[in-house]
């Protein structure tokens, strides 16, 4: 590689890096306002030409990844160190600096948008591949984003000992998985053409299911 083309390459990273920063909050408020017109969205963008793809949003598997990243940045900024980082025994022991913890974070949040899609491509009656799968899962990353910013935020807001901000945080988390559930079933109902009750069984299956992954494993980390 010459030097022109490494400078080319780092004009590209350099843009692309900093565009996060316009399209991560704008990707953000379009998934609050209208969270099933983007999960359709990035469903509908994996038809186009890979270039032509998000052209005006973050590509959900990005936005979920940053989101993340942003909250563990407010966490550190608020709480210092965390405590999984600080600890050495059990799994805690595997889990030894800050990206580490990136790493631990983003496999426990995506197996909310995993679970939750390979329940919808099995509830399709497709035959569940990497090509079947990977729709729902890219549907799946842009709404768990938030919910991912929720617990974070809610985890900062715990470490205090003040008992009012502590009751704001659960309120904040048990409000956040309440939302979540609510598009979660709208999203069933409007893929699969389902019945209210179907719907809700399935968003509970999902969620159910995420859950009984995501807590054991992240308790797991934290004793």
């Amino acid at each position: 590689m010459t030097f022109l083309q490494l400078l080319s390459s780092l004009d590209e990273l350099l843009y692309e890096l900093m565009s996060w920063l316009v399209f991560l909050p704008i990707t953000l408020w379009r998934i609050l306002r209208a969270p099933l017109a983007m999960m359709r969205y990035a469903e509908a963008q994996l038809a186009l030409e890979p270039d032509r793809q998000y052209a005006a949003t973050l590509s959900p598997p990005i936005m979920l990844i940053l989101t993340i990243v942003l909250s563990q940045a407010l966490g550190l900024a608020f709480d210092g160190a965390s405590p999984i980082v600080a600890a050495h025994h059990g799994l805690a022991g595997l889990v030894n600096d800050n990206a580490t913890l990136l790493i631990l974070r983003l496999f426990l949040f995506g197996i909310f948008a995993l679970v939750l899609a390979t329940w919808k491509v099995h509830r399709s009656q497709v035959d569940l591949d990497r090509d079947s799968l990977k729709p729902a899962f890219y549907a799946q990353c842009y709404v768990t984003a938030p919910l991912a910013l929720a617990v974070g935020l809610t985890g900062i807001v715990l470490a205090y000992p003040d008992i009012r901000l502590q009751v704001a945080g659960l309120f904040l988390l048990v409000g956040s998985l309440l939302v979540y559930g609510v598009i979660q079933i709208r999203w069933f109902r409007a893929e699969l053409g389902e019945p209210l009750m179907r719907a809700c069984l399935d968003a509970t299956i999902g969620m159910v299911g995420s859950l009984l992954i995501f807590v054991p494993l992240a308790f797991l980390f934290t004793r």
